[in-house]
């Protein structure tokens, strides 16, 4: 059994703790929270039986093995960095940081104190996900053309809120573009060059749309947004055929393989649970068999996505304190 603690106590450490129940070899032991009383009713909901005021206590608890980052984006560094330092495994909420450079300083520190890190990017082990990839490989859609991705959602203006606020990496990209261009990313690699075009409100970007181009024409069409209500839909294209994944492409439940002439290849997932349940059964594998990374999201993937992300950000004029 994996002894779990979870750092914050919002939407995304709430719903991903009630799928670390679905896994057997997960428990949470352990929740933090900068107000106690926040920590102590999440730790009554989720039935775990300590909590704390302060994450740094909770990183000195010695029957934590494994340490869930799910504060926002601005303190992702920090929070994984002591975990690290303290000798806790880290799934650190995606972005995993909000920039290149303090990634780079996370997968040093994890390779430097044999650590396992992974970037909580959840739909990398969503087994739809995993088929789309080995469809891929094996050619049913022919040699990749192109890909096509967008994740937008409207989001009322509010410079309080993090959305809107450059200190706490606030911006469409960070928050929603990550899955477009970390899917584009799975299937394509890392491109030759990025263009951008984008809206900026608050010195974050509002909208972004993203062109990453490859070797022999091969291109990625990417964009997100908080001015507006998109599919998040994708698209794999391909010389004999493409895949159509039509809605919440970053969670699906369905996508369709078309071929000219041929009936549609229907691919359907009855999904317990919110699906988060996947990335934490490969964190519970691989930190029992005392592995630093994983083959799915590994440490080279996470900073190539950064990458992609700290060059589009630079170009749309976004820059976090």
């Amino acid at each position: 059994m994996t002894k779990w603690g979870v750092v914050a106590t919002g939407r995304i450490a709430d719903v991903v703790t009630s799928d670390m129940a679905l896994v057997p070899d997960a428990d949470v032991i352990a929740v933090s929270s900068r107000s106690t009383p926040k920590a102590e009713e999440f730790a009554k909901r989720h039935g775990i039986p300590r909590f704390y005021g302060d994450y740094h206590d909770m990183l000195a608890d010695p029957g934590i093995e494994v340490v869930y980052v799910a504060t926002p984006h601005s303190s992702h560094y920090i929070v994984a960095r002591n975990a690290l330092l303290a000798g806790k495994a880290v799934l650190c909420e995606k972005p995993i940081t909000v920039s290149l450079k303090d990634a780079e300083r996370l997968v040093e520190l994890a390779r430097k104190h044999n650590v396992f890190l992974m970037e909580a990017m959840w739909t990398r082990f969503n087994p739809l996900i995993k088929r789309i990839r080995a469809l891929v490989a094996d050619g049913a859609i022919g040699a990749i053309r192109s890909v096509h991705a967008d994740f937008g959602a409207f989001a009322p203006h509010d410079p309080t809120h993090r959305l809107w606020d450059p200190a706490a990496g606030g911006g469409s990209l960070l928050d929603l573009g990550v899955y477009p261009v970390s899917f584009a990313h799975m299937l394509l690699g890392e491109p030759k060059s990025i263009a951008t075009h984008g809206t900026l409100i608050d010195g974050v970007d509002a909208e972004a749309a993203l062109l990453l181009r490859y070797k022999n024409g091969v291109f990625a069409q990417l964009s997100s947004s908080l001015l507006g209500h998109y599919p998040i839909a994708a698209t794999v294209v391909g010389t004999e055929g493409r895949i159509e994944l039509p809605s919440k492409f970053y969670r699906p439940t369905e996508f369709s393989v078309v071929r000219p002439g041929e009936d549609d290849e229907k691919h359907e997932l009855e999904l317990v649970g919110h699906g988060y349940q996947y990335q934490i059964a490969e964190v519970v594998k691989r930190v029992q068999a005392g592995e630093i990374e994983s083959p799915d999201m590994p440490h080279e993937e996470t900073l190539a996505v950064m990458r992609t992300l700290d060059e589009a950000l630079d170009k749309l004029g976004v820059s976090y304190p």
